[in-house]
């Protein structure tokens, strides 16, 4: 993060337009998803945080095609920033805060529609008599246990799309960073097969950085519903599950050991139901598993959680 741009005084800064516009994006993903399940409606919970702000959980449970999901907004504020946000950040220590954003993930039920994740969000950092220091930050990434090589071409096309109206680089620098970021190290493999993940963006001015947000929050349903299309049909049993339920424990572990976003909930006293919404349902943890050579389990391991660059791949197959 840029500290030192600090050419938006207050009153370019219209946190108002953001908070409607996430406010309007919850709702327009939490409709098209009850479309898209066809029977399952979610609920929706207003809700206050005691040291300043709210925010409204929506979570949609048994579903013809959804197991869980939710999609959450919140708008947090507090007088001192949580060590989260400051480890990396201590020029930042003492002053007040404001973060807000919308989180989701969706679990299908089917083995065959990957898992999906997407956060979008704002904060700044302000003190008495010093401009504002703001950032935004997001991405969305992919979890298949049973990928198919065209989704992912898809999710990373339009993950592309998101990105290309900001710069060619934009797509590369923040794919690579969602590889990254996304990565259990103590598995030595990535959560899924990524996605767009950016940090800290105040590079640009607000303006332009709140349009690459919007962006990035308009193209999710792009690039995920066509997926829940092409595979909601597909035929499994109780082998499938018990491999979901088994990779399921890859996101328990990447949720309570490195995701930022949970630290932060949990440390600044958020909504404990909210910032765990996104744990799956139901999850199997085995001793040593390994899948069997060979398999199409196996096929996971062996092609799909190491970075890869997809959109070369496809170019080199239509050569």
């Amino acid at each position: 993060m840029d500290t030192g741009n600090l050419k938006n005084t207050m009153s370019d800064i219209n946190t108002q337009a953001v908070k409607d516009y996430l406010l309007e994006l919850q709702e327009h993903i939490c409709t098209a998803m009850e479309q898209a399940d066809g029977r399952a409606r979610f609920r929706r919970d207003d809700w206050q945080r005691e040291a300043g702000g709210g925010g409204l959980s929506c979570v949609m449970t048994e579903g013809a095609v959804f197991e869980q999901a939710g999609v959450n907004f919140s708008h947090v504020h507090g007088t001192g920033l949580p060590a989260a946000a400051t480890a990396q950040r201590p020029e930042l220590t003492g002053r007040s805060y404001q973060a807000m954003g919308v989180s989701l993930v969706f679990h299908p039920l089917n083995p065959y529609i990957p898992t999906t994740h997407m956060n979008v969000r704002l904060f700044m950092a302000e003190k008495k008599d010093e401009p504002p220091v703001w950032w935004f930050g997001g991405g969305f990434d992919l979890t298949p246990c049973y990928p198919f090589e065209e989704d992912v071409i898809h999710w990373h096309k339009t993950s592309k799309a998101a990105c290309d109206p900001f710069g060619e680089d934009i797509y590369n620098r923040y794919k690579k960073w969602c590889d990254e970021y996304f990565y259990l190290k103590h598995r030595g493999e990535t959560r899924g097969v990524g996605g767009i993940f950016f940090d800290d963006l105040n590079a640009w001015d607000f303006d332009r950085c709140f349009a690459f947000q919007r962006s990035v929050g308009d193209h999710l349903l792009k690039a995920y519903l066509p997926i829940v299309e092409r595979r909601r049909q597909h035929q499994y049993g109780q082998r499938q599950r018990d491999f979901q339920r088994y990779r399921r424990g890859r996101y328990v572990e990447f949720n309570l050991v490195y995701d930022r976003g949970t630290l932060f909930g949990l440390q600044t006293g958020g909504r404990t139901e909210s910032i765990l919404m996104s744990l799956p349902p139901s999850v199997h943890f085995r001793y040593n598993w390994q899948p069997p050579p060979g398999s199409e389990e196996a096929k996971l391991y062996d092609r799909y959680l190491q970075p890869q660059d997809w959109l070369r791949q496809d170019w080199l197959r239509q050569d």
